[in-house]
């Protein structure tokens, strides 16, 4: 995530800056760095605000979850399905998905982004 990304979702989600910081739980001074450049956002943070845009207002409800979406043979082994939560895939660590089992969070985020699941919630 970059910082006119963070700060464009932080609009989305119609927070001020130390609002925002309230919610990440970080300072204010971590935000206004984030929105300057000064400081790289971590993958940590990019995951909560991508929470936070898509349940934000109960958008998430009229999604398809992921095990239909990609016809996944293994489901049952995958906590998206176990929790019932199959439009936070990309949020969970353990997940089944070919593309980003056994990856770091970092490299598991990065391919997450271009996934449809994500980006429909993210529209």
């Amino acid at each position: 995530m970059d910082t006119e990304e963070f700060a464009r979702f932080r609009k989305k989600l119609g927070k001020t800056q130390k609002e925002m910081a309230e919610l990440l739980g970080v300072a204010l001074k971590t935000v206004h760095s984030y929105e300057q450049g000064w400081r790289a956002i971590p993958a940590h943070i990019e995951r909560q605000v991508f929470f936070l845009l898509c349940n934000h207002r109960g958008k998430h409800k009229s999604t398809i979850p992921c095990w239909e979406k990609k016809g996944c043979g293994m489901k049952q082994q995958c906590p998206a399905w176990e929790f019932q939560c199959g439009h936070l895939c990309w949020f969970l660590c353990g997940t089944c998905c070919d593309c980003t089992q056994g990856y770091s969070i970092e490299e598991k985020m990065q391919k997450c982004r271009s996934c449809q699941i994500l980006k429909d919630l993210l529209e």
